[in-house]
């Protein structure tokens, strides 16, 4: 019997899941897209009940419960929960097993997905702990754009998001063949620079 697929690379990874809350997708578009649309509701009915924002690490965790209780389904779920909360700036994995990890001060990022071994090459390569928002945009850009660029199942768009303590904006979403060309100009000229310095 032959097998249907519907492949985008358009598709929307980053969810919106409420003004102060980000999820990721990685695994099944319709997995992530369900089980997060679900840890909404359940976000907002805590608002509704204890008339306060949940925090981003309670949010985690309810996520990682339910897909726990699922484990064993064949669910598809690699996500990363980002947001800002009382204690400031909080981001969590959170995978189909119900796995959930906090990112510190030793591991302060997480990539997920079939692109993300070559994001860590770039954040790995480029993070530091002072990073400027700017920079810090700059290399996520980078980080995503080599994910892309390197693995056909990553997608083509370029979501650009930032967390502030007021809730998330979206900056930019922009074709990773468009970044491409604005990364090899860059280099282009850096290297030039470079050489030219060199040879005074």
């Amino acid at each position: 019997m032959p097998v249907a697929l519907a492949a985008s690379g358009t598709v929307k990874k980053v969810i919106e899941i409420n003004p102060y809350l980000l999820g990721t997708m990685a695994g099944g578009a319709a997995d992530c897209a369900f089980w997060e649309r679900n840890l909404g509701v359940q976000c907002r009915l805590h608002e509704l009940r204890n008339r306060e924002r949940i925090s981003v690490a309670a949010a985690s965790k309810l996520l990682s419960n339910t897909l726990a209780q699922y484990r064993g389904y064949g669910l598809s779920v690699g996500t990363m929960i980002a947001g800002w909360d009382k204690t400031g700036p909080q981001l969590f994995y959170v995978d189909n097993d119900g796995t959930r990890l906090k990112a510190r001060e030793g591991c302060p990022f997480f990539s997920v997905g079939s692109g993300s071994t070559f994001a860590y090459g770039v954040l790995d390569a480029g993070y530091r702990y002072d990073l400027t928002e700017a920079e810090a945009l700059e290399l996520g850009k980078r980080a995503i754009y080599h994910a892309t660029h390197r693995d056909a199942y990553s997608g083509g768009i370029n979501n650009v998001y930032v967390v502030r303590e007021d809730g998330w904006e979206k900056l930019s979403s922009r074709d990773v063949k468009d970044l491409r060309d604005d990364f090899e100009a860059a280099d282009s000229a850096a290297a030039a620079s470079a050489s030219s310095a060199a040879a005074v």
